[in-house]
């Protein structure tokens, strides 16, 4: 299946100065690690959490405090669900796999239990249980090379979501076979994102920018009541190019694609979206998928969905289970297919794309 990074995902604020101003997580630094005020009354926050740099950005009504709350909030998370740390709840459960069901918090329990339904929903395209072939692969990693046949079929015996057992009443995990390992890489990060809109709502707040490495939340609207201005990557750019625009108030938009996550090897470019169908990167006629919804940790999961579905199994995916989601498909080919994208006023701006729809 897929374990994913999500594309840079651009946010162009206006600012309530007039002036206007483009964030990008790929820009922002992990050493900027303390709250700042700017001249307007916001308040500003950057940090290295989740495997990626984080920024939230309050408009009016925020503090220091608030800021600081909202990231030891992203550390709880992370310090439960990281799979490449050396201690959490994720790493427990997969260190007694085939031998005994691990109780964890909440949280963890409340994730794995969304990541096994979109496994059903979507009959494995997104699996949680991906952990042995993103090991395998290392993309992303100094040592990431195409696994030996024997080696990728071995961590592909340890696949399978239906091999996860929950117990809802003792919030409970339990990975059936010995060598199973869970990865919520792919799902992490809209909860997480999700969980910060919380705490704003619950403080008074509303409006903010929430961005996790291009997982990003645009909380409320624009101080003239207008909606924000998010740009979608060229995925065939550098960062900082985009191809459109879409405008949206407390949405979440989350981008999948092939280029963010990669090396190469004889000539041919390997990306970091695995199939557990293959044990290989997925390989159709996308080049990426942005979801644009309410809820982060649905737009996290779906982009992986989406992509692992290809352009028109993707549009049949969310006629059948989620019609009220927009979505846009980017084909290799250069052309943009639009899903229920007409309610956000998207605007498309780069003419080397031809829009089908």
């Amino acid at each position: 299946m897929k374990y994913k990074l999500h594309i840079i995902v651009f946010v162009i604020l206006l600012v309530l100065t007039g002036c206007s101003a483009r964030t990008e997580s790929g820009e922002l630094s992990d050493k900027d690690s303390t709250p700042s005020q700017s001249h307007n009354d916001s308040y500003e926050k950057s940090g290295f959490v989740l495997g990626t740099i984080v920024t939230v950005k309050i408009f009016e009504d925020g503090s220091e405090e608030t800021l600081e709350e909202v990231f030891e909030r992203l550390d709880e998370i992370e310090a439960k669900m990281s799979f490449n740390s050396a201690a959490s709840e994720v790493i427990d459960v997969n260190a007694s796999a085939g031998m005994a069901p691990v109780i964890v918090s909440e949280d963890t329990y409340e994730v794995i239990e969304k990541a096994i339904e979109f496994a059903d929903e979507s009959q494995g395209k997104f699996d949680p249980t991906i952990g042995p072939l993103v090991d395998l692969w290392g993309i992303g990693s100094e040592g990431a090379a195409i696994p030996a046949d024997e080696d990728l079929q071995n961590a592909m015996n340890h696949i399978g979501w239906k091999n996860v057992e929950l117990n809802g009443y003792e919030k409970s995990i339990y990975l059936k076979e010995k060598d199973m390992k869970l990865d919520l890489g792919a799902i992490a990060k809209g909860y997480a994102s999700d969980e910060v809109v919380r705490i704003l709502k619950n403080k008074g707040i509303g409006r903010a920018i929430i961005n996790l490495g291009g997982n990003v939340y645009a909380y409320g609207e624009k101080q003239d009541g207008s909606a924000w201005r998010i740009g979608i990557q060229n995925p065939f750019s550098t960062r900082g190019e985009y191809l459109g625009i879409l405008s949206v108030k407390t949405k979440s938009v989350v981008t999948s694609g092939i280029y963010e996550r990669y090396f190469i090897q004889d000539g041919k470019r390997y990306h970091h979206i695995l199939s557990s169908k293959t044990g290989y990167p997925v390989d159709n006629e996308l080049a990426s998928v942005t979801v644009v919804t309410d809820s982060s940790v649905n737009a996290d999961a779906l982009s992986t969905v989406l992509f692992a579905s290809g352009r028109q199994g993707g549009i049949a995916f969310l006629e059948e289970y989620y019609p009220e989601i927009g979505a846009a498909f980017v084909t290799k080919d250069m052309k943009i297919y639009g899903y229920n994208l007409e309610q956000f006023d998207v605007e498309w701006t780069n003419p080397e794309f031809e829009v089908i729809k």
